[in-house]
């Protein structure tokens, strides 16, 4: 592929930087808008959508702006609100229920080598434990997020993503990074699979790691359709409260407008 095809596709690939896998949106450079949605799903599931708008367009350096909500459900013990905890015991088991949204603006840089992006901007979250020792809902909280992008040709047939955004509303902190090799033009959209990796954390103590295979910038095999990208991947994940391994599943879909 010539140098120039490259970058055409690598300033597409901006658009994807609305989410936090960098993926690519389609090969028109003046696209502004991108609607995008995930769910990633285990023993800890977390639905999310959202969009991002650059008003100089994806295809060069400038301004970008993105706002997200989602819902999270994860199952963890109560040791602190359980009396069976601060006796030394095991409380049961309880479900975490999290409500949580933010809006980043920041700068995108567009080089023949990929596309980097950093943003920040508040958050605001809720969360609630579903557990007996619960006796009011809490209020939300508002804090900063500060969120960092990086979309990278290796070669000309290899990609390199990594993603961090941290928060202050809940304490946490996500990253993922991901390795991919192109498939064919014929299979799925000429998009790429490979490796991934990711870890979160927030202050309540909770980690989850997780390690599995992705399979990125997948086009639906219809014709006529909207022109809506996809990634799945699925792994291996270890979530540090339940003290015990598991498997995850996880779908986004990309849609520039």
């Amino acid at each position: 592929m010539p140098l120039s095809s490259v970058r055409h596709a690598l300033l597409c690939a901006a658009a994807g930087l609305a989410w936090p896998d960098g993926l690519r949106a389609d090969e028109r450079e003046e696209v502004r808008t991108v609607l995008f949605g995930s769910l990633d799903a285990g023993r800890s599931t977390f639905v999310s959508a959202g969009g991002k708008f650059a008003p100089d367009g994806y295809g060069r350096d400038g301004l970008a702006a993105l706002a997200t909500f989602g819902y999270g459900l994860r199952t963890e013990r109560d040791w602190w609100g359980d009396p069976r905890g601060q006796a030394g015991g095991a409380p049961p088991r309880v479900l975490r229920h999290t409500v949580q949204g933010g809006a980043v603006a920041g700068w995108q840089w567009v080089r023949d080598w990929g596309i980097a992006a950093l943003f920040a901007g508040p958050e605001i979250a809720f969360e609630v434990l579903d557990s007996p020792a619960t006796r009011r809902l809490p209020a939300p909280r508002i804090g900063a997020r500060v969120q960092g992008e990086l979309w990278a040709r290796p070669t000309e047939a290899t990609l390199l993503t990594a993603t961090l955004i941290a928060g202050t509303a809940r304490g946490s902190a996500w990253g993922r990074v991901a390795w991919g090799v192109r498939l064919p033009a014929p299979v799925l959209g000429d998009g790429y699979v490979g490796p991934e990796a990711a870890l979160y954390a927030d202050r309540t103590g909770y980690r989850k790691w997780s390690l599995g295979l992705h399979a990125t910038d997948l086009a639906l095999p219809f014709e006529g359709v909207a022109p809506v990208r996809l990634r799945v991947s699925a792994g291996w994940a270890y979530e540090e409260q339940i003290r015990r391994p598991g498997v995850y599943g996880a779908l986004s879909a990309w849609l520039p407008l």
